[in-house]
């Protein structure tokens, strides 16, 4: 997945970041934008989708807020959450600002 957003010119901050509120799959940097990906894998990609619950985003949302903080913006980062479903054949959609406004 971080070769994929690579190749969309994103640089990676982190693959499998890990902070006091949990774990972030990939961070990256759009220009002035970091986006915090979450993958999801199942046979299909509604079965993906709905392997990520409020919950779930809940946490990913305070994951974030955690690595943004040691930022020199801190919570005033431009942040996006977007969501990379894969199929059981490897097909890949991005969901880009699959959380819409998110505050933890």
């Amino acid at each position: 997945m971080a070769r994929r957003l690579r190749a969309k010119g994103f640089e990676i901050l982190a693959e499998r970041w890990r902070g006091a509120a949990g774990e972030i799959d990939l961070i990256c940097r759009d220009g002035d934008c970091v986006i915090f990906v979450e993958v999801k894998q199942a046979a299909t990609h509604e079965e993906a989708a709905s392997r990520l619950g409020a919950g779930q985003q809940g946490r990913i949302c305070r994951a974030a807020c955690d690595y943004c903080e040691r930022l020199p913006l801190g919570q005033l980062t431009e942040m996006r959450f977007d969501v990379a479903l894969v199929d059981g054949q490897g097909r890949v959609a991005i969901l880009e600002n699959a959380f819409g406004d998110c505050f933890a």
